[in-house]
């Protein structure tokens, strides 16, 4: 007959299953891939919009900035293939887009100063790569912001 010593336990041949600890771990793993997958699926052209409509919203607040400490008109118009920031002294601001695909929906020209108060404006930006567009919007006090509409920008 088999003895053991004290405080140690025969070996069991059964499976007493999977812990608690181990399942959490797997539901976890389960929700970071599912996360990944979801954030991945998102259309690239809509972010590349977004992007571009973010970057050139700060940049319209720079060429606004450096309008008032210079006591220069800056104007933004769209070209073809970007924009341009007329009036700055060189180098100037970027005038591409990040994104190839990205185009203002009509030739416009929005002058940014150097008056602190300009009159309200709505910049239309659109992929050609699909349906989606996107819009830059100010008061002509507050700074420009992204919106998905052309609506008015919140107080």
């Amino acid at each position: 007959m088999r003895t053991s010593a004290a405080g140690n336990k025969p070996a069991q041949t059964s499976s007493q299953g999977f812990t608690l600890l181990e399942l959490l771990v797997v539901v976890a793993l389960i929700a970071i891939a599912t996360a990944g997958v979801s954030l991945s699926l998102r259309g690239s052209a809509d972010s590349a919009l977004e992007r571009d409509a973010t970057r050139l919203a700060a940049l319209m607040e720079t060429a606004r900035a450096q309008s008032r400490a210079s006591g220069l008109t800056v104007v933004w118009r769209n070209t073809p293939t970007g924009f341009v920031f007329e009036g700055l002294p060189p180098p100037g601001l970027p005038q591409n887009w990040l994104n190839d695909s990205t185009r203002a929906a009509q030739p416009l020209a929005v002058v940014l100063g150097p008056e602190p108060l300009i009159a309200p404006q709505s910049i239309a930006l659109v992929s050609t790569q699909g349906t989606s567009s996107i819009w830059l919007v100010s008061d002509g006090l507050s700074p420009f912001q992204v919106q998905r509409s052309p609506g008015r920008t919140p107080p």
